[in-house]
C-alpha cells in the first residue's frame, strides 16, 4: 500500500472521483480536499423545491461512456438510474421560426436513415442533394486538424452545418464550431472518414456490425441517463462514502509550493496543507494562478485554454396554463435564427420524477462563445428576455409560478484548434514537477464520464508516485467525442 498525504484542490466531480478512488485503494492515506465554494459538486448542482427537481448544471450523462453509470452502481445508486422517458420524444430544431424535428437516425451528426431526412424541412432540396454526395466524396488524407465547422461543411455542405450541426454542437460545448478542434472533440468522425472513406458509409457499416440486444435483457437504457432525484444524488453519495477526509470547504487555495520533495498548498485563510502529492481539479484559469509561482510557462499554457460563460433559467408553469405546448425533449436554436436562447429542455418530460403532475418544468439556456452578454443581465431582464422569446417561438404567454436562474461564469472549457498540442505541452511541463497532477474538464473530455475517468486516472498515478514507482507511461488518452 502507498502511504502519504494527498491534497485535492477542487470538489467537483473529477476531484471527488479522485478522492473516492484514492480512499478505496488505500484507507491509510491522509486526504485533504479543498473547495473554494461553500458546496461540493462543481457544475453538478441539483435544487429541490416545491416538488420540483431542478438541475442548475448538467442534467444527464451519456450511457455510451460507462464511467458515470459504473460509479453510480458501486455507490449503491444502480436502482436510482433513470433513462429519458419514451413519451418525451426527440429533439427539435428551430428553423425559420418553426420547430422541426431532428430527423430520426442522426448519429454523431451523421444521418443514417434516408426517409426521415427526405421528409425533413430543415434542408432544401439542394441541401439534401449536397448531403447525399457525402457518400461518394473522397476523404482528406493528411494528418492536419481542422475545425468542426470546416469538417461538417466539407463532408455535408453549408446547410447541414448551419441548420443541424451547429445548434447541436452548441448544446454540448456552447462553443464556436469555427474554432473547435475536430480531433479534440469528435475524433471518431475523422477516424470514420479515414477508415470508410465516407461518414454515411461508415455509420451504416457500424450499425450493421453492431450485435443484437441479448434476449430477455429487459428494457434497454436510453442514450442519456440521470438519477431519480437528480445528479446531486451522485455527489451526496460520493461525499457520504469518503470517511476520514480533511474537508476544507469554503476556503480557496491560492498557491502551491514545492518544499523538501513534497508540496505546501497555501489557502486564502492563511493556513496551509502539507502533501506528498497534489491533484489540481480546478478550471485551467484557476490552476494557472496556483502554479504561476513555480512554473510560468505551465501557467501560460493553462491560461491559453479559453472558457465560456452560460446561464440556465428554469421556469415552472401550471399545466393547465400551458397545455401541450411542449414538444419532444426540447429544442435547440441555430445562430442564424438570431435568438439569445440557445436551447430549451422540457425537463418534466425528459426524465421522470422531475415535477408534480400539475406542473410543467422547462430549462432555457443562454450564452455561447462570442454571445455571452445575456448572461450578465439582471435577473428581471434575463427573465423578460427568456419569456419574450418563448412567447415568440411557442406562443407561450403564461406566467411561471417559480423561476430559478443560475449563472456559470468561465465554466465551459473550449477545445479550440491546437488544444491537443497544448495538452501535450502541459504534460511535458508537468514532468518537471513530480507529484503534481492535473485533472478535470479542461483537458481530455468535458462530460461527466470524462471527468470521472480523469479523476480516476489521476488517482492511480498519484498512488504509483507515492509507492515510489515511476509514473505509468502515458498511454494515449481517450479523447472527447
Amino acid at each position: 500500500m502507498a502511504a502519504g498525504r494527498v491534497a485535492i484542490i477542487g470538489g467537483g466531480i473529477a476531484g471527488l472521483a479522485a478522492a473516492y478512488r484514492l480512499r478505496q485503494a488505500d484507507s491509510g492515506l491522509a486526504l485533504t480536499l479543498v473547495e473554494a465554494d461553500t458546496r461540493l459538486g462543481g457544475k453538478i448542482r441539483t435544487e429541490r423545491m416545491e416538488g420540483l427537481v431542478i438541475e442548475a448544471g448538467p442534467d444527464s450523462f451519456l450511457a455510451s461512456k460507462p464511467a458515470a453509470a459504473a460509479l453510480c452502481e458501486v455507490l449503491g445508486l444502480g436502482d436510482r438510474i433513470v433513462s429519458t422517458t419514451r413519451e418525451s420524444g426527440g429533439t427539435y430544431i428551430l428553423h425559420r421560426g418553426r420547430l422541426e424535428p431532428l430527423p430520426e437516425g442522426i448519429t454523431m451528426l451523421v444521418p443514417t436513415k434516408v426517409r426521415p431526412l427526405l421528409r425533413s424541412r430543415l434542408l432544401s432540396t439542394r441541401g439534401k442533394l449536397r448531403l447525399a454526395t457525402e457518400y461518394f466524396r473522397r476523404p482528406r488524407l493528411d494528418d492536419a486538424d481542422e475545425s468542426v465547422a470546416s469538417f461538417v461543411r466539407r463532408r455535408f455542405g453549408d446547410e447541414v452545418f448551419d441548420h443541424m450541426a451547429q445548434p447541436l454542437l452548441s448544446g454540448i460545448y456552447a462553443g464556436d464550431a469555427e474554432q473547435l478542434s475536430l480531433l479534440a472533440t469528435f475524433p471518431r468522425l475523422r477516424e470514420t472518414e479515414l477508415r470508410y472513406g465516407s461518414l454515411i458509409r461508415g455509420m451504416l457499416a457500424q450499425r450493421r456490425a453492431a450485435p443484437p440486444p441479448p434476449p430477455g435483457g429487459g428494457q434497454p437504457r436510453g442514450a442519456f441517463l440521470s438519477l431519480r432525484d437528480g445528479l446531486g444524488e451522485l455527489i451526496d453519495a460520493l461525499v457520504a462514502s469518503l470517511d476520514g477526509i480533511d474537508w476544507r470547504v469554503g476556503v480557496a487555495a491560492v498557491a502551491v509550493e514545492p518544499v523538501n520533495g513534497g508540496w505546501i498548498v497555501h489557502l486564502a485563510d492563511g493556513s496551509a496543507v502539507a502533501a506528498d502529492a497534489v491533484l489540481l481539479a480546478t478550471p485551467a484559469w484557476a490552476t494557472a494562478d496556483l502554479v504561476a509561482g513555480i512554473d510560468e510557462e505551465l501557467a501560460e499554457l493553462l491560461r491559453g485554454i479559453p472558457y465560456v460563460s452560460t446561464a440556465t433559467i428554469s421556469l415552472a408553469y401550471r399545466r393547465e396554463d400551458v397545455g401541450q405546448v411542449g414538444v419532444g425533449r426540447g429544442f435547440v436554436i441555430p445562430r442564424i435564427e438570431g435568438r439569445e436562447l440557445t436551447a430549451v429542455t422540457w425537463a418534466s418530460s425528459k426524465f421522470p420524477h422531475r415535477a408534480p403532475e400539475d406542473l410543467v418544468l422547462l430549462r432555457a439556456f443562454v450564452g455561447s462563445a462570442g454571445r455571452e452578454e445575456a448572461v450578465d443581465l439582471p435577473d428581471d431582464q434575463l427573465l423578460d428576455l427568456v419569456r419574450r422569446e418563448l412567447r415568440e417561438i411557442l406562443g407561450m404567454d403564461a406566467t411561471p409560478v417559480l423561476t430559478y436562474i443560475h449563472r456559470w461564469y468561465r465554466a465551459l472549457p473550449q477545445y479550440v484548434l491546437g488544444h491537443l498540442e497544448r495538452v501535450e505541452a502541459i504534460d511535458r511541463r508537468l514532468e518537471q514537477h513530480p507529484g503534481l497532477l492535473l485533472l478535470g474538464a479542461a483537458y481530455r473530455g468535458v462530460g461527466i464520464p470524462d471527468c470521472i475517468v480523469s479523476g480516476e486516472r489521476a488517482a492511480a498515478r498519484a498512488l504509483a508516485y507515492l509507492a515510489g514507482a515511476a509514473e505509468p507511461s502515458r498511454q494515449p488518452q481517450e479523447r472527447a467525442g
